[in-house]
């Protein structure tokens, strides 16, 4: 593929993408129109009337030309409001100065006489300028000076050949100066777009970073609290959880080696029951018999885990609770719920912002796996929390009836 092709296929969506191109299509165009004056240039010297001027206006036109395309092509945008005034102000100049080098009979339908063609290329390559009034004015000022070139017997003559002409102008200047302003608005929603998709990543990690490290710092902060010996070779082992599923995290990949597969099934009983067993000290009555049989994906059983994680470690630092239940329970249609219960100091959820393990690792990264959470928490009266399947069928009454009652 051809630098130029490359230059074509590789422009960026963007705002600054969308500008480059518009370069690219006024060089084009201005070339173009170099291009076709350039065949017609030595008949029209010959036949003028004034081949000196004509000359001079010729070499004004080219130059211009080439120099605006040059001009745009390195700064990469169409050309600017003072360009654009410049660039009218030329045609206008050789519009009038047209009747004055050429030969009556050669005002129409040649390249001799490059001026209305020359006047239509910057109609066309203007309609990118931002400024309305150089637009408006550019373009009135053209259809004016038209006139003042048809002027004599030409007019006469050729009356609905100028008309068709002048309504060209028209129609050519509405079409790109639409075009340019759609392409535009197109660009700038691009970009909108890949702002607020940039800026939902960012939030979105910033998320993730702290689902996989705030257990991490609530430990961190328990093991320099003094706690019996027991307890703190099983925090140093959920330590060593936690920093596995951290580097997973900053490695960018799923679990390490040694955690099931992301489609296997995972017997839930036996994950919550070694993550109660990791907090001695709280006197979890773990009731996982009537869930023995239940196996969820290791995706959403890891998601569990880790919030009941989370939930203890909340019962140890904030909750002052004397003992805690874990209770689990699933039916014959698939439903099934967990309840973990604290008799501790609660609190008003009504009232009070939950923290970011409530929140985030307990509330957010479980419903994101598509499970239920209810909070059931009162001043005094401990707090509940119950994750369950969709719809679920599992009531835990006791648990639920006892929680509401602020048992």
């Amino acid at each position: 593929m051809s630098r130029w092709s490359r230059a074509w296929t590789e422009l960026p969506t963007t705002q600054a993408g969308v500008e480059r191109a518009f370069s690219y299509f006024v060089a084009g165009v201005r070339l173009g129109t170099i291009a076709q004056m350039v065949p017609a240039a030595h008949l029209g010297m010959a036949t003028s009337p004034r081949p000196a001027a004509y000359t001079a206006c010729w070499a004004a036109a080219a130059v211009a030309a080439a120099l605006v395309s040059a001009m745009t092509l390195v700064r990469r945008h169409p050309p600017g409001t003072a360009a654009s005034a410049a660039d009218f102000a030329l045609a206008c100049l050789l519009l009038v100065l047209g009747p004055l080098v050429l030969v009556d009979g050669e005002r129409f339908g040649t390249w001799v006489a490059y001026q209305p063609g020359y006047a239509l290329s910057i109609i066309i390559t203007a309609g990118g300028v931002r400024s309305v009034v150089v637009w408006a004015g550019g373009l009135l000022g053209v259809i004016a000076c038209y006139a003042v070139y048809l002027s004599g017997d030409v007019a006469a003559q050729m009356t609905w050949t100028a008309v068709g002409n002048v309504l060209t102008y028209i129609v050519y200047a509405l079409v790109t100066r639409m075009f340019f302003r759609f392409a535009r608005r197109i660009a700038h929603a691009a970009d909108t777009s890949r702002a607020q998709a940039a800026e939902l990543a960012r939030r979105e990690e910033e998320r993730r970073a702290q689902v996989m490290m705030h257990n991490g710092v609530a430990l961190m902060r328990l093991l320099t609290e003094p706690v019996p010996e027991s307890s703190r070779s099983r925090l140093l082992d959920l330590a060593e959880v936690e920093l596995r599923r951290m580097r997973s995290y900053l490695r960018g990949r799923a679990p390490e080696a040694g955690s099931p597969a992301a489609g296997a099934a995972v017997a839930l009983a036996a994950e919550l029951g070694r993550a109660c067993d990791r907090f001695p000290d709280l006197h979890v009555d773990a009731l996982l018999d009537l869930g023995a049989g239940l196996a969820l994906p290791a995706a959403q059983a890891d998601a569990v885990v880790h919030a009941l994680d989370s939930l203890l470690l909340n019962v140890r630092l904030h909750a002052r609770a004397t003992g805690v239940v874990v209770h689990l329970d699933h039916d014959d249609h698939g439903g099934w719920a967990l309840t973990v219960r604290d008799d501790g100091v609660g609190f008003d959820p009504a009232a009070a912002e939950l923290g970011v393990g409530l929140r985030e690792v307990v509330v957010g990264e479980l419903r994101r796996h598509l499970l239920d959470v209810e909070i059931e928490s009162a001043p005094g009266a401990g707090t509940t929390v119950t994750i369950s399947s969709p719809h679920s069928r599992t009531a835990a009454p006791a648990e639920r009836d006892g929680a509401r009652s602020g048992g």
